[in-house]
Formats: structure tokens, C-alpha cells, sequence
């Protein structure tokens, strides 16, 4: 008999587990679907931004402005973007990873390195590593406000134009699909074009196809 209710009970609690984790299933479920209708919804708008931001760099000596300056990286600013929570694969530790991996070979070119860590998993794990870091943002979470992101964009635009920086790099992870995310390095300043340093082939390009009105620098100031 006592047999009997013990097996019961575990009966019971195998029922409530399989409720719990069900639960748990659809609540992740019903979250990554938002988080992936909010990436590919974004992802339109960054691409055309970024490639007007390329055009309008493209066109080399008509336009002048402090942001698309060249100049020798004696001093870089990264910044890196985790979660605040783990349970997520590898999510935060590959970018932990190849942000650990940029910051050694800025260490071997003996580039100082302002380093900054949005998310606890990648705060934390980055002071396991003996990293410094001078900022820290724990405060964003799934769909953070532009109100909240703009100052610490302002300060980078500020430091590059002030010399203080000589480049700005983003360690993220890149969505590109359900069963593909990426964690990549992408340089933010100087905004320049990938192919500046070839000559002025992207720059005629950038002028047959567009024209800018009132001034590509004026275009590139609003956008900025």
C-alpha cells in the first residue's frame, strides 16, 4: 500500500514537472519569436542606413567631416554587447570570446584599449579575465529606448572627433537566421568606406549614382 502511494506521488510530480517545463517551453518560445520579428524588422532599416552612410562616405574629397578621418589607431575603444542573463547557448561566451580575442591583438600591436561591457554575463566574464573595464550598462534589456542609448553613441561621436579615440569597434552577435548567429567584430569609426584605401573607385561610383541635395555633408550631419 504505502508502495503504491509513493508511486503516486511520483506520478504526481513527474505530471507537475512536465506542466512547469511546458510552460517554461511556450513562455521561451513566445520571447525569441518577439526577439526575432524585432531583429529582421530592424535589420531592412540598418542595412539601407548603413549603405547610405557608405554612399555619402564614398565620395571622398566632396565631403569633409571628422567622423570619416583615417588616421593611425593609436588609442581604440571597443565596446561589447551581451545579455543579462545566461540559459542561451553560446550567446555570451562567444562574444566574450572574440571580444577577448580583439583585445589581444590590440595588446600585441601595444594599442591601449577603452574597453566597455553592456549585460552582466559579459560584464562579469570579461572582469574573470582580468579585463578592465571603464563602463558598464546593466540596465538594457530586450528593447532598449533611443533615450537611453544616445549618450553613450554622443560620447563615442565626441571622443573620435576629439582625438581622444582613434577607433571605435562593436563585438556583437549578428542575427542571420533561427539556427545561424554570429559573433562578430564590426567597426563603427571612422566611418569610413571598406574600400577607402583603394583609390577613387568607390567614390565615383557613390557620385555617378546619387546626387546630393543640399550637400552630402549636410546629409551626412542629419544622419550623424
Amino acid at each position: 500500500m504505502a508502495k503504491a502511494r509513493a508511486l503516486d506521488r511520483r506520478r504526481k510530480s513527474v505530471r507537475n514537472i512536465r506542466k512547469i517545463t511546458r510552460t517554461m517551453e511556450l513562455i521561451a518560445t513566445a520571447r525569441f519569436k518577439k526577439a526575432m520579428d524585432r531583429s529582421v524588422a530592424a535589420r531592412d532599416y540598418t542595412k539601407h542606413l548603413a549603405k547610405i552612410l557608405e554612399n555619402i562616405a564614398s565620395v571622398g574629397a566632396e565631403v569633409v567631416h571628422p567622423l570619416l578621418e583615417i588616421r593611425p589607431t593609436h588609442k581604440t575603444a571597443v565596446l561589447v554587447l551581451t545579455g543579462n542573463r545566461g540559459l542561451c547557448g553560446g550567446y555570451n561566451s562567444n562574444v566574450v570570446r572574440q571580444a577577448v580575442a580583439l583585445l589581444g591583438q590590440w595588446k600585441s600591436e601595444q594599442v591601449p584599449a577603452h574597453v566597455s561591457a553592456s549585460g552582466k554575463r559579459g560584464i562579469s566574464a570579461l572582469r574573470f579575465r582580468g579585463v578592465d573595464l571603464a563602463e558598464k550598462y546593466t540596465s538594457f534589456e530586450d528593447k532598449p529606448e533611443f533615450a537611453a542609448v544616445a549618450p553613450i553613441g554622443k560620447a563615442y561621436l565626441e571622443a573620435y572627433a576629439a582625438g581622444t579615440i582613434d577607433r571605435l569597434d562593436v563585438v556583437y552577435t549578428k542575427f542571420h537566421s533561427i539556427a545561424k548567429q554570429v559573433a562578430i567584430t564590426e567597426t563603427l569609426l571612422p566611418l569610413a568606406p571598406p574600400n577607402a584605401s583603394v583609390g577613387g573607385q568607390a567614390s565615383q561610383r557613390a557620385s555617378d549614382e546619387y546626387d546630393f541635395y543640399p550637400s552630402a555633408e549636410s546629409i551626412l550631419e542629419e544622419i550623424l
